[in-house]
């Protein structure tokens, strides 16, 4: 769990020597760390990974069938009667996966591996900060390049990619640990199932856009035939049932129940997490006190999610995908979902290890491996740092309201931050941004001040992130442990 009442909070960069960049396992195959051998957790999932090859090789064939026969393949060139197309592609992707799957089965498996020095490199380099910039600077770039990214074939091949660095890390036994542990199934299922519907409603949203600019008409104007509820619907929820039904019935046959030993009060779980649709709030506790983490701001998602129908004015986008016309709409709305929740979810079910230390994606969860850092309030930064001098504080015997008082002085610095952060900063997006003018003319003083103030509170999560994550350390804003109340 996150340490919040003492200086320290765990966070830390993996530290590396010369040796990590090679193999983690001793000479006679022994890992050093865990006691495992690891010829033989290669031969135990050897067979796994081979018929994950093969899967692939029959997504990619099937592909390649279904666009030979559809006569969507896409031809790149003609040379003396031959047509190399997509189908073509995609069957050579499945031969290459097939050829693998059989190394894989074949004993070879060891071969089929991410090189230790990128292992190594990646855990290097693998941190908070890196981790939640690098996933916003990601996202950013699909944004901006939507109409490259959204076509079938790069989506295919970046699925493909993925699914590729699944299977090459799968060999590496932290890796492996942690992807194939039965809790997280389900969260590496949902990743892609996420990916996936992301995807195909920016897909649907860039043609839209596009015929609008064409002027043509919407994809959803051309297949409006009514559908009646029976049997139509009905046909269709009843083999869906049965569909998961069987799903289920495989998932609980192939994998154990993630059951563990009974609750007890002198061994706690190392790392103890919450369910994982709670990992974000989890995550939020390293930053915030629990009344803020897990009262406030779970409180104010949902009064911004009601508070949506009263202050959205624009009246594009009903009833069917598009972006352009919605722009900062669409934004807002993936930065929040995408970046300050799902993100969240991942690094806590995948990242945060023993006493919730941050660690890469091979490196070994050692939970005597801690380099705890010296948090720092504002106003330490301030007063003694700054100043030179010693925080103020209520002399001696004073009453309830000097001891107040002198709290507040002592945390004015951070208390004029956060005011001049909700009181200044809507009136300067106002008077020196052109789109926030057009969104205040439009919406009237109070809707602007609800959707500006929403918007400064859901910044304030990444800017508390980066400032605990950056060389400064900063705890608190405002620390006042006296009636525990921080901020």
């Amino acid at each position: 769990m996150p340490a919040e009442n003492g200086r320290t909070d765990g966070l830390r960069q993996p530290t590396l020597n010369a040796a990590s960049f090679g193999s983690k396992s001793r000479p006679n195959g022994t890992d050093a760390m865990h006691g495992h051998n690891t010829a033989e957790f290669l031969q135990g999932v050897s067979g796994f990974i081979g018929c994950y090859y093969l899967a692939l090789a029959a997504m990619n064939a099937t592909a390649a069938l279904f666009l030979w026969q559809t006569g969507r393949a896409r031809t790149f060139f003609k040379a003396s009667g031959f047509a190399l197309t997509t189908a073509h592609i995609w069957l050579v992707v499945a031969l290459v996966f097939t050829t693998m799957g059989a190394v894989a089965l074949g004993g070879g498996v060891s071969v089929l591996a991410v090189p230790g020095g990128i292992r190594a490199m990646i855990d290097q380099i693998m941190g908070p900060m890196v981790y939640t910039v690098g996933t916003l600077l990601i996202l950013a770039l699909l944004f901006l390049a939507r109409n490259f990214f959204v076509k079938p074939m790069v989506a295919w091949t970046g699925l493909n990619l993925s699914l590729l660095f699944m299977g090459l890390s799968l060999t590496d036994f932290d890796f492996a640990q942690i992807v194939t542990k039965p809790d997280n199934v389900p969260i590496v299922a949902m990743v892609y199932l996420l990916g996936f519907f992301t995807w195909l409603a920016a897909y649907r949203a860039v043609q839209n856009d596009r015929r609008l600019a064409n002027g043509e008409p919407l994809l959803e104007s051309l297949d409006d035939e009514k559908v009646l509820v029976w049997p139509d619907l009905v046909y269709i929820e009843l083999i869906c049932m049965i569909v998961l039904t069987a799903v289920l019935i495989v998932w609980a046959v192939a994998l154990q129940a993630p059951l563990e030993e009974p609750a007890s009060t002198v061994k706690t779980p190392n790392p103890s997490k919450a369910p994982w649709y709670f990992l974000g709030l989890q995550e939020m506790l390293v930053y915030f006190d629990p009344w803020m983490a897990g009262v406030v701001l779970p409180s104010m998602i949902v009064f911004g999610l009601m508070a949506i129908p009263y202050i959205d004015f624009n009246k594009d986008g009903n009833g069917y995908y598009t972006i352009n016309q919605r722009k900062f709409a669409y934004c807002t709305f993936q930065f929040g979902f995408l970046v300050l929740w799902v993100t969240l979810i991942v690094m806590g079910t995948f990242l945060r290890g023993p006493n919730w230390n941050f660690f890469g994606f091979y490196e070994t969860w050692d939970t005597h491996k801690v380099e705890a850092l010296n948090n720092v309030d504002l106003s330490e930064y301030f007063w003694i740092q700054a100043l030179g001098m010693e925080r103020p504080k209520a002399p001696e015997g004073a009453g309830i309201f000097w001891n107040i008082v002198w709290i507040v002085v002592r945390e004015s610095p951070g208390i004029i931050c956060l005011v001049g952060y909700f009181a200044f900063l809507p009136p300067a997006m106002v008077l020196y941004s052109k789109f926030f003018r057009r969104l205040f003319v439009k919406m009237g003083f109070l809707r602007f001040m609800v959707l500006s103030n929403l918007i400064l509170v859901m910044a304030l999560l990444p800017i508390k992130m980066l400032a605990r994550w950056s060389p400064l350390n900063l705890k608190y804003f405002i620390s006042i442990p006296e009636y525990f109340l921080n901020f």
